[in-house]
């Protein structure tokens, strides 16, 4: 009788390890402050070897080759150590994978299955549905200097007609049409508004983002002042648009952007900076950094220690111009400060771990950004110009840049210049609580009525 039993548990066994095929797809949502991204492992195993392929579909990233692939009692183990991704989850009898996935000294909970997992829906009440009560069309336009097509969409209170207008230029980062970041579309809920209260929107995707051409990753702020440029020539040419009455709405880097253009072009008729800019790149994010961390609840002592840190990064890169002198400058200083980094993850050399870094700062729209100065540019735009920021934005802080935008267009003779800070907004022009940029994707809130109503009463007095 004990053979039998031992047997059947055997048999058991046996049943169990051959339910834990780990092969195959597994999906699932990971969750991060402010978004939610799909994550996909494709797992194979060829002669008891491991391997695996990750795909992230929201930015587009297919087929990422893992570093390390393993499975054993249940438990599986993958590594990306050029990305600095670890995760780690067990394979339970439901056949789903509960794990956490590390990334740059940061962990998130998330867990695989099967079967395709769907995000949670996202309430954003503002977000216009079609049909829409305006005249749309998708347009493409030439960047003769970079050699590149654009493309975006063209919105007209009425089809027939002639009518004032603005170019929406976005935030930093690769931004499609609508601006969309955090489950939110900014420049889709604003271009609405805008149109259908007279103002005809000129809204496209970056360059190299959604179906416009060209490398994104190579470009600088100066370079994508030339798309805006472009999309001005191709108003120009439109016969619904009053040639007198182009504006150029740009929200953070593309509140950099506008004054490039509006300096050098005697077609801009006005400006709208929507948490734009007016201190040097370098001490922005100085603060910028020191603001959100603190709104993290991080130490003073840490704060201040990093601080330090990037201080001297930031000398190094506004000191070493050639950038071959500046890779090999900024790597020593990082290869110091990281030896002892508790960041760096165990399956990550050193050198990889600064490779990481001195790529992130060295690239050229950082390098770029962090020897910016708006002021110099601020003084050559004579257009109208309207700066507006909200009272809690951490990343372009309002008081520093408010003052700093007024002063150079006022040492440059600019006489048209409204100045505004509203109450309870962050870096979105969302009503916030505290303006932490984790607050972003919770707020149901896209845009402030209160905001757009400013950027439209202004704008209809540009262009009476």
């Amino acid at each position: 009788m004990k053979k039998i039993v031992l047997l059947l548990v055997a048999l058991c066994n046996l049943t169990f390890v051959i339910a834990q095929d780990i092969t195959g797809q597994w999906n699932g949502i990971l969750k991060v402050p402010g978004a939610q991204l799909a994550v996909v492992f494709n797992i194979s195993n060829k002669d008891d070897v491991f391997t695996a392929t990750m795909d992230s579909p929201d930015q587009k990233a297919f087929g990422i080759p893992t570093t390390s692939t393993s499975f054993e009692n249940s438990t599986l183990k993958v590594a990306l150590s050029n990305l600095r991704i670890e995760y780690e989850g067990i394979l339970g009898k439901d056949n789903i994978i509960t794990g956490t996935f590390k990334q740059g000294g940061q962990a998130f909970p998330l867990n695989l299955s099967r079967e395709k997992i769907e995000k949670e829906k996202l309430v954003r009440p503002q977000e216009p549905l079609k049909p829409f009560p305006y005249y749309t069309e998708e347009v493409n336009f030439e960047n003769k200097t970079a050699g590149i097509s654009l493309a975006g969409t063209l919105t007209l209170p009425k089809k027939e007609g002639v009518f004032p207008v603005v170019i929406l230029i976005s935030g930093s980062g690769p931004q499609n049409r609508d601006e969309e970041l955090l489950g939110h579309k900014p420049f889709l809920v604003l271009s609405d508004y805008l149109t259908k209260n007279g103002i005809a929107v000129l809204r496209f995707d970056d360059r190299g983002t959604a179906a416009s051409k060209g490398d994104f990753k190579s470009g600088t702020s100066l370079d994508f002042s030339t798309d805006v440029e472009a999309g001005v020539q191709f108003l120009l040419s439109r016969k619904e648009i009053d040639k007198k009455k182009i504006g150029l709405v740009g929200h953070s880097e593309g509140g950099l952007i506008a004054p490039i253009v509006a300096g050098k072009s005697k077609n801009i008729a006005f400006i709208v900076l929507l948490a734009g800019p007016g201190i040097e790149g370098d001490q922005l994010l100085l603060l910028q950094q020191e603001l959100i961390a603190k709104a993290k609840g991080s130490s003073d002592s840490a704060i201040q220690k990093t601080k330090e840190m990037n201080q001297k990064a930031f000398q190094i890169v506004n000191k070493y111009k050639d950038p071959q002198e500046l890779k090999t400058q900024i790597t020593n200083y990082i290869t110091e400060i990281s030896k002892n980094d508790p960041d760096k993850p165990e399956n990550v050399t050193l050198e990889e771990y600064v490779n990481l870094q001195v790529a992130k700062i060295t690239n050229p729209w950082m390098t770029y950004f962090l020897r910016y100065n708006p002021e110099p540019v601020l003084e050559k735009v004579k257009c109208p110009v309207l700066a507006l920021n909200g009272e809690k934005d951490l990343q372009v802080p309002p008081k520093e840049n408010l003052e700093a935008i007024k002063k150079a267009l006022t040492k440059g003779g600019n006489k048209n210049i409204t100045i505004k800070e509203i109450p309870n907004l962050n870096h979105l022009f969302q009503e916030c609580k505290s303006g932490s940029p984790e607050e972003y994707s919770k707020i149901e809130q896209t845009f402030s009525p209160i905001a757009m109503n400013e950027i439209l009463q202004w704008i209809k007095v540009q262009t009476k």
